[in-house]
């Protein structure tokens, strides 16, 4: 990692072997994000005076002896759908931005804080978390570290850019459909989707409960590993976060992957995108000696049933602003909203029962296999305001299509990591590795395992 730009755990390190303050680290990533932020669009708040604060006491704290945590002084920002005591959460939306302060932290950010990271902003996103792009008609594009004409990717497209470019270490996003993965694949970082209900969600906008996580991105599998760990745990206020006991993944990341059973995606997974898309998983299979393939079945019928349940589901928490004041959405997400309130109930219901026997079967699928690689997008970032695109000779619409190999993995809650492929002279691809629920570990060994190797890496964007 760059002396310049050090991920989380050597900010932690320096911060607490009183090799550099706090104060002075804060200070810079906000000296960042007023020098780069007017290009990259990341962010629709910055606390700079909270963040100084907050990274004063923690100055304190140390020199009195205390241990502020595995976090402390490292800088870190949140998808403006999550809580922030003090200020209004957006979720992107204009008709959000009338509504009161947030009265308190959402979980996640209480947790990252206890451990020593600093709060130093809210990040820029796509409306109610409905889309791939983060081009908001309110709050403007998200711009790419690699290339300032392309999308960074979506929703959390904010969170991705940020750490790419270099602004924080680590971000929050939440992921939907593909909302962390996507958007970590365009701007070449790594971005972790746990199981479904193992993290909290509580002081966040939902936008399709049984749907919805959040999780970390970052330039580094220790990075990630270490705030996956911090923000496990029950809560109350979230009726779907698990009761299982937390399962530290830090100290399991030097266990290799000796005895794992990995295999690629075959079939739907290996179509519909670019040669070089697909090219990246097979750089990663090689790496790890993988030439076996499984099936996973009916994927295309598994995206379509999480399309449905998705738009419904998130159509169903607008419908009185839809109603009242339908000019006031981003017109994009206003008409995906709109489609979504008009899906039949049957269709939902379909699709429900649906979604119980791909669980089922993918189940099976796991008896034989520990491990399952694919690629997270079927392209790279394309031009902001691009609508099209052509792929294996078809002209397809750039945005719905950006989840084409997320959607069917996310719709039964699978813990997956994207995992960054670099290319010289190109844009920045990644390959998801998936695992079972509850195996963090496995993916999060995996993926350690490539960054040692040097397949994938997450270097900032200069």
């Amino acid at each position: 990692m760059s002396k310049a730009y050090p991920d989380a755990t050597q900010i932690a390190e320096v911060v607490k072997g009183h090799e550099v303050s706090a104060k002075a680290i804060v200070a810079a990533a906000l000296a960042r994000i007023a020098d780069k932020n007017q290009a990259l669009n990341c962010f629709t708040a910055v606390l700079s005076d909270t963040a100084m604060a907050e990274a004063e006491k923690i100055d304190l704290a140390i020199a009195s002896g205390k241990n502020p945590g595995a976090l402390a002084g490292v800088p870190f920002a949140v998808k403006n759908l999550f809580d922030i005591g003090g200020i209004t959460t957006l979720a992107g939306s204009k008709i959000n931005a009338e509504k009161p302060r947030a009265i308190s932290d959402a979980t996640a950010i209480v947790r990252l804080k206890q451990a020593g990271a600093v709060l130093v902003g809210a990040l820029n996103m796509d409306e109610y978390a409905y889309g791939f792009v983060t081009e908001n008609a309110h709050y403007g594009a998200t711009h790419n570290p690699h290339d300032l004409t392309c999308i960074a990717g979506g929703s959390s497209g904010g969170s991705a850019a940020a750490v790419a470019g270099g602004l924080v270490p680590l971000t929050l996003g939440s992921d939907t459909n593909g909302s962390i993965r996507v958007p970590a694949a365009l701007c070449g970082i790594f971005g972790l989707k746990p199981t479904y209900g193992r993290l909290s969600r509580a002081g966040t906008v939902l936008f399709s409960s049984s749907f919805d996580c959040i999780g970390p991105f970052g330039r580094s599998v220790r990075d990630i590993a270490t705030v996956f760990d911090i923000l496990q745990g029950t809560d109350e206020r979230d009726p779907v976060c698990t009761k299982r006991n937390r399962e530290p993944c830090l100290p399991q990341l030097s266990q290799g992957i000796e005895g794992l059973r990995i295999a690629i995606a075959g079939d739907y997974f290996t179509k519909n995108a670019y040669p070089e898309a697909l090219e990246a998983v097979q750089q990663v299979a090689r790496a790890l000696n993988v030439t076996e393939y499984v099936t996973l079945p009916e994927p295309h019928r598994a995206r379509a049933a999480a399309y449905i349940i998705t738009a419904a589901e998130g159509a169903n928490l607008h419908l009185d602003d839809l109603r009242s004041r339908p000019d006031d959405f981003d017109f994009a997400t206003r008409d995906r909203f709109l489609a979504g309130a008009l899906i039949p109930a049957d269709w939902y219901i379909q699709a429900q029962r649906f979604r119980q026997w791909f669980r089922d079967r993918v189940r099976e699928v796991f008896q034989n296999v520990d491990i399952i690689l694919a690629p997270t997008t079927p392209y790279p970032a394309t031009p902001i305001g691009q609508q099209k695109i052509v792929v294996d000779g078809e002209e397809i619409l750039v945005r719905p299509n950006l989840g084409l190999f997320t959607q069917p993995l996310s719709f039964i809650g699978l813990p997956i990591i994207s995992v960054p492929i670099q290319r010289p002279n190109a844009l920045p691809l990644g390959v998801q590795i998936i695992a079972a629920p509850y195996n963090e570990a496995l993916i999060l060994r995996v993926a350690a395992v490539l960054e040692a190797m040097g397949v994938v890496s997450a270097p900032v964007v200069h």
